[in-house]
């Protein structure tokens, strides 16, 4: 399976997972979503699906894809590993804001 940063980082793909986050789509609905001609987002929509990102459902002579949650739950779990980093920064920084306001308003009751 491709790394899901390796497919999210061409631009292209990320406005068609952009566009498709809105729900079901035809390659049309997406070609006017993300401004590009039917042959690119079918490329695009192809590695999509190679990778796994989107499920594809065949309606007439339609298809239309959708993302699957899959590798944005691999992305989540990545993330979160690393919440840890700045959950302690935003926490350190709320408390020295809290003494600097605690220590303006002692200061302006002292005068």
């Amino acid at each position: 399976m491709p790394d899901v940063f390796q497919v999210l980082a061409d631009p292209t793909r990320r406005r068609i997972v952009e566009a498709l986050r809105r729900g079901e789509q035809s390659v049309n609905e997406l070609v006017e979503a993300v401004d590009i001609g039917q042959p690119g987002v079918s490329r695009q929509l192809q590695i999509l699906e190679d990778a796994n990102f989107v499920v594809v459902r065949p309606e007439g002579r339609r298809r239309l894809y959708a993302l699957r949650p899959e590798p944005f739950q691999e992305l989540s779990q990545f993330v979160m590993a690393y919440r840890v980093i700045w959950e302690g920064r935003l926490d350190r920084m709320a408390a020295e804001l809290e003494r600097r306001r605690r220590s303006k308003n002692k200061k302006e009751k002292s005068k």
